[in-house]
């Protein structure tokens, strides 16, 4: 993901550190001083994408652009023995979805041929009749995957990896398929396309004496038998294949693509292009940004169920601040967002709506190809109510069995797992945890850190985390390690945040709204009555960290920040 900020408009710093690796250049971002209303009106009419997502504070607006062209963003792999057609499919991919192919042996020779740093390295060894070491031929694929052509259009990575040791060299990169096609063609259909293979010695063409002969008369006269082109040599590169594919397999799994290669090619091309295509609109699905219908606040929001409009909203919000945080390269990240129906201490709770909220924002990252994996606990002990956490009973089952799509998003870059160090997988990107919560004579801070640690400096997002402690049947408190289990659960940033202010505990009236989206500061607005059933939504106040509630007592009494330092009744907003 690509992202630049400007400090001062036109002047560009250095950009953020992308978080998705070589391979993704779909996301460009900007940070822009008012007025300067004009020149974010030119960016966004003149850019070349397809949707743009606008978010603003009195200082500063951010600019996050969308770029998803046709084929656009999509990286695939493709794999198959000798004479199973890729070259061929290779060029149709190509012609249909203007990706940039790239093969790893025309790569090397192409390095060598024009005498880089690279190519020397590599000559040395192929002198010696010695392979060209994996780190060499990573380094080559890495560096021509930063080229604008590829960040533009995305690329097709050729029959490589062809090993376990390159695949993991690609993937401690980060430089992974969305797709990963694999022609399979019998082995005695394979040695027959090997050895009928005949060479045009005049013009380097290549035709075969079954498949495609030549018509000219005086060009199958002069057709030779190339010396990898013998049955034994077919047969000697096939076991080296086959040794390697299924270790290969192994790390692509969850993105494998099967397609029969023993069919006409237009066939073998009608289910791959299938299969592109699904993947193309699958991801025009999830990553249209939200049209924003509101001017400022959406209102209203005490009436429950929450419009589809309000829900839209918010989920927009969170994924928003979320994408920002993790493309400055935040991994512990933490959304507090308690509208009433995400609200556990209202009886109009609706765990539906927090279950949208996680499909939205899996599907956020799952379009940019990371695998993401979504987390719930279950019950901790033995016993069906042992340690049952509050409003989470039967969520893993709802996350298994709801919609997630027509085009195979689940199971591919959306897993769905518990909340454990063993739940974390070397395939996984990154990881959403549902309302992790302490429950009555349990803690699940443990396994949260057991779960943080190993997943390292990939980002683990809590939503609506509960994790103070929780006194057990007798009303004690576990005091042992408390202060431990405070500090960690405060080392999670605070990405988005929004809680309603009322003049009691949760009860009607509204007076006003605590609003943050990273990078954004805390925003406090207050809810004016613009007559019968009409309400709006102003801002009062902005501050750098979460306001105190004598702050917030200040800001609704219209005084200063300086002015008062005293306790008052606006304690009950608890922040």
């Amino acid at each position: 993901m690509a992202s630049h900020s400007l400090g001062v408009l036109g002047s560009p710093c250095s950009p953020h550190k992308s978080t998705n690796g070589a391979s993704s250049c779909g996301v460009a971002s900007w940070s822009l001083y008012p007025p300067a209303w004009k020149e974010r009106q030119s960016i966004i009419t003149n850019a070349p994408y397809k949707s743009v997502s606008i978010s603003s504070t009195k200082k500063t607006t951010r600019i996050v652009i969308y770029a998803r062209k046709q084929g656009g963003g999509l990286n695939v792999m493709i794999s198959g023995a000798p004479a199973s057609g890729k070259g061929t499919q290779c060029e149709m991919i190509k012609d249909k979805y203007n990706l940039v192919h790239i093969s790893a042996g025309d790569l090397l020779r192409a390095e060598v041929a024009a005498d880089t740093d690279y190519g020397k390295r590599a000559k040395e060894f192929m002198n010696q009749g010695k392979l060209v070491p994996d780190d060499v031929v990573v380094s080559m694929v890495k560096q021509r995957l930063q080229l604008p052509d590829v960040c533009e259009a995305g690329w097709l990575l050729d029959g490589y990896p062809r090993s376990l040791s390159q695949a993991q060299a690609l993937e401690a990169l980060k430089i992974r398929p969305q797709l990963f096609i694999l022609l399979e063609v019998p082995e005695d259909v394979l040695i027959e396309r090997v050895v009928g293979r005949r060479l045009d010695p005049v013009t380097g063409k290549i035709y075969h004496l079954k498949y495609f002969p030549p018509e000219d008369p005086e060009v199958a006269a002069r057709l030779i038998q190339r010396s990898d082109d013998t049955e034994k040599k077919a047969m000697e590169r096939l076991r080296t294949y086959h040794e390697n594919l299924a270790s290969v397999l192994s790390v692509y799994e969850s993105c494998i693509k099967t397609v029969d290669g023993n069919r006409p090619k237009s066939e073998v091309f009608g289910d791959i292009s299938s299969f592109l295509d699904d993947h193309i609109k699958a991801a025009t699905k999830v990553s249209k940004p939200k049209q924003d219908s509101w001017r400022g606040m959406p209102t209203k929001l005490n009436s429950i169920p929450h419009s589809r409009e309000i829900r839209e909203y918010f989920y927009t919000e969170v994924c928003e601040g979320v994408r920002n945080a993790v493309e400055d390269g935040l991994h512990k990240l933490k959304v507090e967002i308690t509208i009433p129906e995400l609200n556990p201490e209202m009886d109009v709770y609706r765990a539906g709506t927090l279950l949208e909220l996680v499909r939205e924002l899996a599907f956020t990252f799952a379009n940019d190809g990371k695998r993401v994996k979504v987390c719930v606990q279950g019950p901790m002990g033995e016993g069906i109510f042992r340690g049952m956490p509050l409003q989470l009973s039967g969520s893993r089952r709802m996350l298994e069995v709801m919609d997630w799509g027509d085009y195979g998003a689940k199971g591919t870059f959306v897993n769905i797992g518990a909340i454990a160090a063993s739940d974390v997988f070397e395939t996984d990107d990154m990881f959403i945890l549902m309302a992790p919560q302490n429950a009555v004579g349990n803690c699940i801070i443990e396994d949260l850190q057991a779960m943080v640690q190993a997943a390292g400096d990939r980002p683990v997002i809590l939503v609506n985390p509960q994790l103070k402690d929780v006194p057990g049947a007798g009303g004690v408190m576990q005091v042992i390690g408390r202060e431990q289990r405070m500090e960690f659960s405060d080392s999670f940033f605070v990405c988005y945040s929004f809680r309603l202010l009322y003049r009691a505990g949760t009860f009607y009236p509204i007076m006003g709204a605590l609003r943050m989206k990273y990078p954004g500061p805390y925003e406090v607005h207050k809810r004016i009555d613009t007559g019968y059933s009409s309400e709006t939504y102003i801002q009062e106040a902005t501050f750098a960290g979460r306001p105190t509630p004598t702050e917030l007592q200040d800001v609704f009494a219209g005084r200063s920040k300086e002015a008062s330092k005293t306790k008052s009744i606006w304690s009950f907003f608890g922040i």
